[in-house]
């Protein structure tokens, strides 16, 4: 495969939905990464973010915010609330009861502002946490959070092909901790998070993806969001970072390792807005 030049890649003006971490905390586990034992710092949280936040928009991207709610600590990773996608809104649904209360805000965003169709999942349904848009495809991913049965509620919402994939490692309990789009036709994931079927379904479709290793994987590096050109990922997440540079991609660092303490990095923490919409 011919690699493209540095800078030859073009990126696009995005629109993203954020939550201000003013409420984070670990009280509760859900994920192998959540322990209420070590101590968290809001503050340190919310400068993070901050430093995110303003990383988008210096990159020409168009941030909406939706408002923390108190008792909601996970509030802050909205890429969770929903999926969006052709002006149309499916909410989450979320599995565990310490987040079943976040659906309600996002519902409530959506629906004052101008999107075609919003409505809840019926099925668990971890928003974009799980369902990832590749050109027309949207992977969708299961084994721990979302409910397979969601996969076909999806397909049949969006009018969309739906490809499954079946996640195996615990650490990477959501398929945005595994897996990364760059492009409208490129991936970068991380193989011993996938059962072997699914393995073999993203080599098939993606034989020229970059593939992570341990070390990067583990410090959430697929956890990353791409404009085209830009990749803001965990900058300790040094072996990705060079392998983008080598396709032509730029790749941007990011600190959060204070929200990983939750389970969640930059992809986590940023919804992306496709369609129309007006709020």
């Amino acid at each position: 495969m011919e690699r493209p030049a540095n800078g030859s890649r073009a990126a696009s003006p995005r629109r993203y939905l954020m939550c201000r971490p003013t409420h984070f905390d670990v009280t509760y586990s859900i994920n192998p990464w959540m322990d209420p034992r070590k101590p968290t710092s809001a503050q340190v949280g919310l400068a993070q973010w901050k430093r995110l936040h303003d990383t988008f928009a210096g990159l020409g991207h168009d941030v909406q915010l939706i408002e923390p709610v108190p008792g909601l600590p996970d509030m802050v990773f909205a890429a969770n609330g929903a999926i969006v996608v052709d002006g149309k809104v499916l909410v989450a649904r979320f599995r565990h009861p310490q987040r079943v209360d976040e659906a309600a805000a996002y519902l409530d965003w959506f629906s004052r502002g101008g999107w075609s169709a919003v409505r809840q999942a019926e099925y668990v349904n971890e928003g974009e946490g799980d369902f990832l848009c590749v050109g027309r495809e949207i992977l969708a991913g299961s084994g721990f959070r979302s409910d397979l049965r969601a996969h076909d509620e999806v397909r049949e919402f969006f009018g969309r092909p739906v490809v499954s994939l079946t996640l195996v490692d615990p650490r990477f309990y959501h398929l945005d901790t595994a897996l990364a789009v760059l492009g409208e036709s490129e991936v970068m994931y991380y193989p011993a998070a996938f059962s072997p079927e699914s393995r073999a379904i993203l080599a098939e479709r993606y034989p020229d993806a970059i593939l992570a290793d341990e070390a990067d994987a583990a410090v959430f590096g697929l956890n990353a969001l791409s404009d085209g050109r830009n990749v803001i990922l965990p900058q300790q997440a040094v072996g990705l970072a060079a392998q983008l540079r080598e396709r032509g991609y730029t790749p941007v660092g990011a600190d959060l390792t204070e929200l990983l303490k939750a389970g969640g990095s930059v992809k986590c923490c940023t919804l992306e807005l496709r369609g129309q919409g007006e709020v």
